[in-house]
This record gives structure tokens, C-alpha cells and sequence, in this order.
């Protein structure tokens, strides 16, 4: 069962020791960087993800600043886990969290164009494109209804 934990002085150095495969390590920031990032942009939410209190990944999403809508700005899984399922389950997940906030109806997300694997993984949960490139990154959303 996956489940999201808080990063504090418990976990922090086990987030940040995280890693992809190296032939990943262009498709994602580095997890130390994206904790600074949330420091400095404190809407960002920096998320462990958990299998059975096994620490197997990293997410961190926000309501960005600009444009007020949900964006998940990374789901990393380290590579000793992947090809487990944890990725899709923890973006299950993460969308349900989202989708609490029944103020907003739509969730972003971007990768970059080689990264097939993150673009089948959206794909299969009904991400679609919505024409923007944004960093060198395709943007994709996901519309959704909190009926």
C-alpha cells in the first residue's frame, strides 16, 4: 500500500539519497534541489512516498503561484523500485489527494519529450497534452469533475 509522509529530520537524508537509473537522471531534478526549491517557494508540498514503510520515492506538487492551478511538479520512484507499480499507484494516489480541493478541476504536469516512460504512465491515467512547451518540457493536464 503506498502512502504520502511528511519530510522532516527523520527521512530527510533517506529522500535525499534517493536516485533514478542514470539514464533517468536528466528527466528529473535531484531531490535535495527540489526541497530548496520548497523552501524558497513555499506553496510547494514535498512529499515521501511510502510502500509498507518502505521509503521507495519523492513527489512535490502545489497550487502554483502564477496560475493558481494544481501542478505536480515531481514524482520521482528510486531505482532499485521501479518497474514495481509504485509510480503508478503513487500518482493514484497523489491525483485522489489533489482532487479533495473541490475548488479546482484541473491538474498540470510537464516531463521532457524523451521521457516515454513518464509520458505512458500520464497517458494511462488520462493526462492528455495541452499544446504548451514550457522549459523544453510538454505540458500535460488532466480535467476532472468532483461529482
Amino acid at each position: 500500500m503506498i502512502e504520502f509522509k511528511d519530510i522532516d529530520r527523520h527521512n530527510f537524508f533517506d529522500v535525499i539519497n534517493l536516485r533514478v537509473a542514470d539514464e533517468q537522471q536528466s528527466f528529473v531534478a535531484p531531490n535535495v534541489f527540489s526541497l530548496a526549491q520548497a523552501k524558497a517557494f513555499s506553496e510547494c508540498l514535498c512529499l515521501g512516498i511510502y510502500h509498507n514503510k518502505l521509503l521507495v520515492g519523492f513527489t512535490m506538487y502545489c497550487i502554483d503561484f502564477e496560475d493558481k492551478e494544481y501542478w505536480i511538479y515531481r514524482l520521482m520512484i528510486d531505482a532499485r523500485y521501479q518497474s514495481k507499480g509504485y509510480g503508478k499507484a503513487a500518482m493514484k494516489k497523489l491525483i485522489e489527494r489533489i482532487k479533495q480541493d473541490q475548488k479546482h478541476h484541473v491538474i498540470y504536469l510537464s516531463f521532457e519529450p524523451e521521457n516515454n516512460q513518464a509520458k505512458s504512465l500520464y497517458e494511462k491515467l488520462g493526462f492528455k497534452p495541452d499544446g504548451r512547451v514550457i522549459d523544453g518540457e510538454i505540458v500535460y493536464s488532466l480535467t476532472y469533475s468532483n461529482k
